[in-house]
């Protein structure tokens, strides 16, 4: 999955029977995927206008800022300088680390650092949350390819506690934290949660690394600043695409000895790209226009979930599940009492019929008759109201139900 929208096998099959909308024989029938995009795209109100699934012409209109944020008479990188490491400056600044180092990809910035803090501590082992990124979408990458070996300190659907990670059966160097725990549901533990969390792990010797992709949206349920969270681990991955809508890209921060070695195995990991100007102008845009913002969506995030309980409600829908019910950011997820093409099929429907579209993301299978999806509230979202989102609730609940409340 990525860290928006993601797609199961199911988006990409032939969806001819189960849309109930079959083409001519001569045409392919549109799958699931394509529908849902296509009325996305097409629908006037969104909650979110994720970038990495406009057209490209949109996503290239970014860079139109560029200027504003970086000298374009200066000359390009070329395997790392110039632009790259303005933002790497930018980034270790924002964090109050002593360095970053701008890697393609989150899966090799953490890799590569948590390899590194193995070396220093003389043991592999990798203490995590079974629902974390490395364990549920990375392929094993850590013990194929990193040489670490991952221990689940708990596979419980909330962060893992400070009696877990300080009772856990097995030693372990380091402990790694998803911040927000993504497959959770977007959850954080609180600022004490944390911090006792951060210090069961000290107090076995191990260092903490933060898996915080998404650290940027943490600072509004923590009520702390970027820098004071960061503080806490001795390392921090972040994003730029998942909260700040650049074209890809993560950053490493963390002490200068460790940045340094990093870069030795980005190298040898093929991660010293030979120009990576494009991403790497995206990402300072976003830190320039998405960064301040995040506060204000998260805020937005609390109005738009107490809505969405309202108007399901209201829809007479039997069961459902707003997760959390006040979000810790501006990402949350839904839970139905239908199967995932069913609740998919109603979704793309209501965005069709009325160009509100509620749920940008695809409805996956949580078990029998079960279904989820994660609700992303971002610019677009300011523009609806308590009052509007609780109506295209009620439209979309009516079109699973088959009733006709208001």
């Amino acid at each position: 999955m990525i860290a928006g929208m993601s797609d199961t096998a199911e988006d990409v099959t032939d969806t001819a029977v189960r849309d109930g909308r079959p083409g001519a024989d001569d045409e392919p029938v549109p799958t699931l995927r394509e529908r849902r995009i296509a009325a996305w795209r097409g629908a006037p109100r969104v909650l979110a206008r994720l970038g990495f699934v406009a057209p490209l012409k949109e996503r290239l209109a970014l860079l139109e800022a560029a200027g504003s944020v970086y000298d374009l008479d200066e000359m390009s990188d070329v395997y790392g300088g110039g632009v790259v490491e303005a933002l790497e400056k930018r980034v270790a600044d924002v964090l109050g680390t002593e360095a970053a180092a701008f890697f393609p990809t989150g899966t090799m910035a953490q890799q590569v650092a948590l390899r590194c803090w193995a070396g220093r501590t003389g043991d592999p082992r990798v203490a995590l949350h079974a629902l974390s990124h490395p364990e549920v979408h990375e392929r094993n990458a850590f013990s194929e390819v990193g040489g670490l070996r991952p221990v689940r300190v708990t596979d419980e659907p909330r962060p893992p506690t400070a009696a877990e990670v300080r009772d856990f059966e097995e030693p372990f160097g380091a402990l790694m934290l998803e911040l927000p725990l993504r497959d959770a549901g977007f959850v954080l533990p609180t600022w004490e949660e944390l911090t006792e969390v951060v210090d069961a792990a000290r107090e076995r010797e191990a260092v903490v690394h933060f898996d915080g992709a998404r650290l940027w949206e943490c600072t509004e349920h923590f009520g702390r600043p970027l820098e004071e969270i960061a503080g806490l681990a001795d390392s921090v991955y972040v994003s730029f695409y998942k909260s700040l809508d650049a074209y890809g890209g993560a950053a490493l921060a963390g002490p200068a000895t460790l940045v340094e070695e990093a870069r030795a195995w980005r190298h040898r990991y093929g991660g010293n790209v030979f120009q990576q100007f494009p991403t790497v102008l995206s990402a300072l845009v976003g830190l320039e226009r998405e960064l301040p913002r995040l506060p204000e969506y998260v805020t937005h995030a609390r109005v738009v979930a107490a809505a969405l309980r309202e108007g399901l409600a209201a829809g007479g829908l039997p069961w459902f599940r707003v997760h959390p019910e006040v979000p810790h950011t501006h990402d949350f997820q839904v839970w139905l009492p239908y199967d995932a093409e069913v609740a998919e099929e109603a979704a793309i429907r209501a965005a069709e019929e009325t160009g509100n579209a509620l749920f940008a993301n695809h409805w996956g299978p949580k078990g029998p008759g079960l279904s989820c999806t994660e609700v992303y509230v971002r610019a677009a979202g300011l523009e609806w109201t308590a009052g509007d989102v609780r109506a295209a609730a009620v439209e979309f609940a009516r079109r699973l139900t088959g009733g006709n409340a208001r």
